[in-house]
């Protein structure tokens, strides 16, 4: 199993619509990915290890595939439909790593 992982850091000033990314983003996510897309899971931010701290990312988006090849063919015909619809709902930069699931 492959987890893709996209993590907005939190930035000063940044701007992040959770409203748009969860009803607009990622069901046109899942719709493109297709049967490809085994789950996806977001995590929105609440705080840091310290009481009152900021959380390090204001959003974490988990997408589960079979394999890389799976994630690679799914994602490659729609990278440029999913990676414009970023300027509607941040203006951050996401991290994007692939990661083998272990447990």
């Amino acid at each position: 199993m492959i987890r893709v992982t996209v993590l907005y850091q939190n930035a000063e000033g940044g701007k992040f619509d959770m409203q748009y990314y969860c009803n607009k983003h990622i069901p046109m996510v899942k719709q493109k990915l297709g049967a490809a897309c085994k789950r996806i899971d977001v995590d929105q931010g609440l705080g840091g290890p310290e009481p009152g701290s900021k959380p390090a990312f204001v959003a974490i988006a988990h997408v589960l595939f079979d394999s890389v090849d799976a994630f690679q063919k799914a994602f490659g015909p729609h990278a440029d439909a999913i990676m414009g619809d970023i300027p509607n709902y941040t203006d951050i930069q996401p991290i994007i790593q692939v990661n083998e699931v272990k447990m």
